[in-house]
């Protein structure tokens, strides 16, 4: 099977948490899936640039990024991030190679301004090269991918994390996406968790405020990966990361299972 994982920065910052990550993805290695993870990093950037003196911003959940905020990314993000992610996975076995989304012209963005709102080097997924991803395969490889991509100008952008493993996923014709999160699923208007959400319904939880802030670039990035082909998609928390080698069964009932 063709899996993505995508795990989220908090994740990667928890010792224990990034330990029980690494270790699902080495099993579903060891299962024999053909498996790629991107990853974000959003906590240890916001992290950076405060360091550097420079104050983060965000509209519905995407970080404003002006030449040296994407400057700072490409260095925490690719750098940093990357090469701690990769050095996890291996320590459990497999052999992880750590790339950007730049790398080879594997994914190429375009600058995005949701509503018209310049949010300055923030780009969006416009098409993907599996060929990267398929030769480590091959290999034997296990592609750990972070959320940078070069633009037709040459210029690298900055892509969330979950839109930037929806285009893998589509990209690579995976059969499941999941979304390793630092919260328990999406919560409806009474504050549980939905085991299932249809892709129908998403619009009005958003209009209503029930969905907001980060969760609304998920949500979108969910429906991107099931209109692009992915099979199935889930929202699982990490805490939850053991349950992975068990998803591509059906079984598993933590988070929420988004779909058409």
């Amino acid at each position: 099977m063709r899996l993505v994982v995508k795990i989220g920065g908090a994740a990667i910052d928890d010792a224990a948490t990034l330990k029980k990550c690494s270790r699902a993805v080495a099993a579903l290695a060891a299962q024999g899936h053909k498996l790629a993870v991107v990853h974000g990093g959003g906590a240890a950037l916001t992290r950076t640039l405060a360091q550097l003196g420079r104050e983060a911003k965000f509209i519905n959940g995407l970080r404003v990024t002006d030449a040296e905020t994407r400057d700072v990314a490409l260095m925490v993000l690719a750098g940093q991030v990357n090469k701690k992610l990769v050095a996890a996975i291996c320590a459990e076995g497999p052999a992880a190679i750590g790339l950007c989304g730049g790398d080879g012209r594997a994914f190429v963005a375009r600058k995005k301004t949701p509503q018209g709102v310049d949010l300055g080097f923030v780009g969006e997924i416009v098409s993907m090269d599996p060929r990267w991803v398929e030769a480590l395969w091959e290999k034997g490889g296990i592609p750990v991918i972070s959320s940078l991509a070069l633009g037709a100008d040459n210029e690298y952008y900055n892509v969330n994390a979950d839109q930037m493993a929806a285009g893998c996923a589509a990209g690579c014709k995976a059969e499941l996406l999941v979304f390793l999160t630092d919260v328990p699923g999406v919560k409806g208007a009474d504050g549980a968790v939905l085991p299932r959400l249809s892709a129908a319904d998403i619009p009005a939880l958003e209009s209503s405020g029930v969905i907001k802030g980060g969760m609304l670039p998920k949500l979108q990035a969910c429906r991107d990966a099931l209109a692009g082909g992915v099979g199935r998609v889930r929202i699982l928390p990490s805490a939850r990361a053991d349950l992975l080698p068990g998803l591509q069964d059906g079984k598993g009932e933590s988070g929420t299972e988004v779909t058409l």
